[in-house]
């Protein structure tokens, strides 16, 4: 796992810049660095050493030294690749997975890409024609981002590589305040920085005479097979889930594994007999502790288990420097638990498994059940719905309202995604622009229309892998483990297993027994059915509890009534919506949360023109 930067043209003082922008991203790879430069482009590496421990420096060149490639990710069917490269003739000076790379990108060119089975984002610069390739894996585990500035390209892993570049003026986005306020993440391919995007899951980019050209090679289409039985969809599962399990664990390190008490992260343990898990959770009873649970499961599938107990001050002063590296806000706070178990896990070894992706491809989020709840309604007509709807939106909040409220809605105006913070009017009310202010619904629609005759089960599921999944699954687990300098694999997010889990019809995902029913079956087979059939609790954190204690309270209170606050927002309506909580009149929390995290991550980036404000950092 490694981080990569760079920028095309000639600037002054071009080699510091370059270094800066390397060294500002030191925990993606703090075991060593690399760089290339010519006359027309400078490339930045930084290398945590997974595989060819002694080999794989890079960058790394082709036999004649005409294309050079830096790459971070792990490509776990390189030796296959490999194998099929040697048998076309050409040569290898390494055992890495970076040169069966590039000199797959010399025999197949943009072809490769769905050759490949991994995680990654890589640059290939061609010096015949000054060409650069850059491309990000099918799901998005890896980042990209990008920005041309007087026709030039400058690139990197993290956006604070970009920032470092001279000729890139620091401008905050508006756009992506609007969208961060209804979503919790900037929805890409925007970010908080104007003229600053992210490469989209699945794409590929040439930049060539100061243009860019970027095409989509990989969409996570689903292709229901409902002649499927429920044997054949658990056996399909069971298989290719081993399959990638042994694939990502390929390493030449130790791989560890992380454990909650969630089915997820559970299967995947239960391939880690005799090594190691890691499991973090808060001192406020089972609700927000999972560790007894990681513990028990730990006995019984025989790993050595690793915990740690999160303290409240800890969490709360720990906020700042996880926006730093998180590089924009995420108002997320499990993004805080995960800094804190990769931080436990780097302890011990350099690379561990998760389970994100699983609930998108399999359908695990409680929120997929609304459309099956709501079929019995369905019989009403939609017109007659509609109006009983509205009517409920006028009821004080009694059992049943909200019910009446999602059945008067169709799915493509009611569901934006698994986090829902702030509407259009909300919005308006709260910013001192509310001319920003649009509705969340614009951002989906593009996604809805491309899946119209899915049902909407299914639907839910294409909108959280493009949007959800990007914007704060993978982000926060991107960024939270590289800021420990160590690489964590998803083996649900695997094209192989996508190509089982599109297939799987959808009572087999999401009925009245439960949430990713199949794949609950498929782990039965390898654990204790009450550990693979628990209700999903998310990585649960006590935000809401905190914000009724007047110490934390204050501490919100403050940063509501700063300056920072009076720059975008109506304080008034921040604090209403504070106090609000805190005398226990609604849950308020999450909204509360996401306005604090973005006062916190402004401060850092953008307070002060001219440099970022960098928390104090391991």
């Amino acid at each position: 796992m490694c981080g990569i930067c760079g920028f095309t043209g000639q600037i002054v003082d071009r080699d510091n810049t370059l270094h800066k922008m390397t060294e500002v991203i030191t925990h993606r790879g703090p075991d060593s660095d690399g760089f290339f430069c010519d006359s027309y482009i400078s490339m930045g590496f930084r290398r945590l050493s997974i595989i060819d421990l002694d080999g794989g420096t890079q960058p790394i060149y082709n036999k004649d030294r005409s294309k050079v490639i830096t790459f971070n990710g792990e490509i776990y069917n390189y030796r296959e690749l490999r194998q099929e490269l040697l048998d076309k003739g050409y040569e290898f000076y390494t055992d890495s997975d970076t040169e069966v790379l590039l000199h797959g990108f010399e025999e197949w060119g943009a072809d490769v890409l769905p050759k490949l089975r991994g995680m990654f984002g890589f640059a290939v610069y061609d010096k015949n024609d000054n060409s650069l390739f850059i491309a990000r894996d099918f799901f998005g585990i890896k980042p990209l981002h990008y920005t041309v500035v007087d026709g030039n390209l400058i690139y990197g892993s993290e956006i604070k590589s970009i920032l470092q570049h001279p000729n890139y003026k620091k401008e905050f986005n508006e756009r992506a305040l609007d969208s961060y306020l209804s979503f919790q993440y900037v929805v890409p391919p925007e970010t908080f920085f104007k003229g600053i995007y992210c490469l989209l899951p699945g794409h590929y980019m040439w930049f060539k005479d100061g243009k860019v050209d970027i095409h989509r090679y990989f969409e996570p289409t689903f292709e229901l097979d409902n002649s499927m039985t429920e044997e054949q969809a658990v056996d399909k599962i069971a298989d290719v889930f081993e399959d990638s399990i042994r694939a990502h664990k390929i390493a030449d390190v130790e791989v560890g594994c992380f454990l909650s008490s969630g089915v997820d992260s559970s299967y995947v343990s239960t391939y880690f007999a005799d090594q190691k898990t890691f499991t973090v959770g808060f001192d406020f009873g089972e609700k927000y502790n999972e560790i007894s649970w990681a513990q028990g499961l730990s006995k019984e599938i025989g790993v050595e288990h690793h915990t740690k107990l999160i303290g409240s001050e800890e969490f709360w002063n720990t906020v700042p420097k996880v926006q730093y590296y998180m590089d924009q806000p995420l108002a997320d706070p499990s993004c805080i638990a995960l800094y804190f178990v990769s931080n436990l896990a780097s302890k011990f070894v350099k690379v561990v498994l998760s389970g994100e992706g699983a609930d998108e491809l399999f359908g695990g989020y409680t929120c997929y059940n609304v459309p099956r709840s709501l079929k019995p309604y369905t019989v009403v007509p939609f017109p007659l719905r509609r109006a009983i709807g509205k009517m409920a939106e006028k009821f004080p909040k009694i059992k049943g309202r909200a019910y009446l409220m999602r059945g008067g809605k169709k799915l493509e105006e009611r569901f934006i995604g698994n986090a829902f913070m702030y509407d259009k009017k909300q919005k308006q009310a709260l910013l001192k622009k509310p001319e920003i202010a649009t509705d969340p619904q614009l951002l989906c629609k593009p996604y809805y229309d491309r899946v119209k005759d899915y049902d909407d089960i299914t639907k839910m599921q294409y909108l959280d892998i493009n949007l959800w999944m990007t914007g704060d699954i993978l982000l926060k687990a991107d960024r939270m483990s590289m800021a420990n300098s160590l690489e964590l694999r998803v083996p649900f997010l695997d094209k192989e297993v996508f190509k089982v889990a599109r297939t799987i019809p959808t009572h087999l995902r999401v009925n009245g027994d439960n949430t990713k029913y199949a794949m609950r079956k498929a782990a039965v087979r390898r654990m204790p059915e009450k550990t693979a059939e628990k209700r999903k609790l998310g990585f649960p954190v006590p935000t809401r509890v905190w914000l009724k204690d007047e110490k934390f309270y204050n501490v919100v209170k403050d940063m509501f009534k700063s300056e920072t606050a009076e720059k975008f927002f109506n304080t008034d309506i921040l604090v209403e919506w504070l106090d609000g909580h805190f005398q226990g009149k609604a849950d308020n929390s999450r909204q509360v949360w996401t306005v604090y995290v973005f006062l916190i991550w402004y401060n850092i980036y953008f307070a002060s023109d001219d440099k970022i404000n960098t928390p104090k950092l391991d």
